[in-house]
């Protein structure tokens, strides 16, 4: 008996030892980007057992300046470092690696689309979350008021969209009706409306939340397709990134080579996104 309890201890003892071993990545940041990424961590941990990754959301902002702070290993951030959060944190080396690229959409409830709201330029865009223009019918579209809905300011999503559509990316939108977060709320939020407009990765689109078109100066239609997000031609688009102080090594540059990889792009696929590495 006594034999059986100390092989047990040993055992224990054994898995405690491998355990913690372990080689954490800890990374934090944008929602679109953590769509890819969460999938792809699944697949890395199959093959690399011994690496432990820990994920967290909460915005592009948030994912910079946790790696600012150096409580994480690798940032996701679906927009560019600004030159005040360069400057907030002298003593990191942000290093940026796109893993993907990404379309901004301007989007709206299939009711309101399917009422005719199809396209609008970046101007209407903007009178919308100015307060300008509160009604869908000022736009061709039902007499319905519009449910403006903004994302949090430290959303890359936001930044983005933002100095398309105002000329800033931290721009005040005094027209919002709604101020939300990570993707999955503003789907949710646009679905259970008739009369909504948002800001979504184009990898979000689904029949009941439609994406719009862009009416350019000169009149052309340009729609949020893949093949115009590759080609460049839709106005709104972005990378998609992973950052790190200085040169990644060790278990976080695996993962990063992991992204970049036939496999890994493939995943940036799958997801929605355009691939980088052809």
């Amino acid at each position: 008996m006594r034999t059986n309890i100390k092989l047990l201890s040993f055992l224990l003892i054994t898995l405690a030892i491998a355990c913690s071993k372990k080689e954490s990545i800890n990374i934090s940041g944008s929602t679109t980007v953590l769509k890819v990424v969460a999938v792809a961590a699944e697949k890395y941990k199959l093959e690399h057992p011994e690496v432990n990754l820990i994920i967290n959301a909460g915005g592009s902002g948030v994912g910079i300046n946790q790696l600012g702070k150096q409580n994480i290993e690798i940032g996701m951030a679906s927009r560019n470092i600004t030159d005040k959060e360069i400057a907030q944190y002298p003593e990191v080396d942000f290093v940026t690696h796109s893993i993907g690229k990404d379309a901004v959409v301007p989007v709206v409830s299939s009711e309101v689309f399917d009422a005719g709201v199809q396209a609008l330029t970046l101007e209407q865009i903007g009178q919308i979350y100015r307060g300008k223009i509160t009604n869908w019918s000022v736009l061709g579209g039902p007499d319905k008021d519009i449910l403006v809905i903004d994302k949090e300011r430290a959303r890359g999503t936001r930044h983005v969209f933002m100095k398309a559509v105002l000329g800033d990316k931290e721009a005040d939108a005094p027209g919002a009706d709604l101020v939300l977060g990570a993707n999955n709320e503003e789907q949710t939020a646009i679905v259970q409306s008739d009369a909504a407009i948002g800001m979504l990765s184009n990898a979000w689109l689904n029949k009941d939340v439609k994406g719009l078109s862009i009416i350019l100066e000169d009149s052309t239609i340009i729609a949020p397709s893949l093949a115009n997000i590759i080609n460049g031609s839709f106005p709104i688009t972005r990378d998609l990134y992973l950052i790190t102080n200085g040169a990644p090594t060790g278990a976080a540059k695996n993962f990063i080579d992991f992204m970049l990889s036939k496999k890994g792009q493939q995943m940036v696929e799958e997801a929605g996104y355009v691939k980088v590495i052809q």
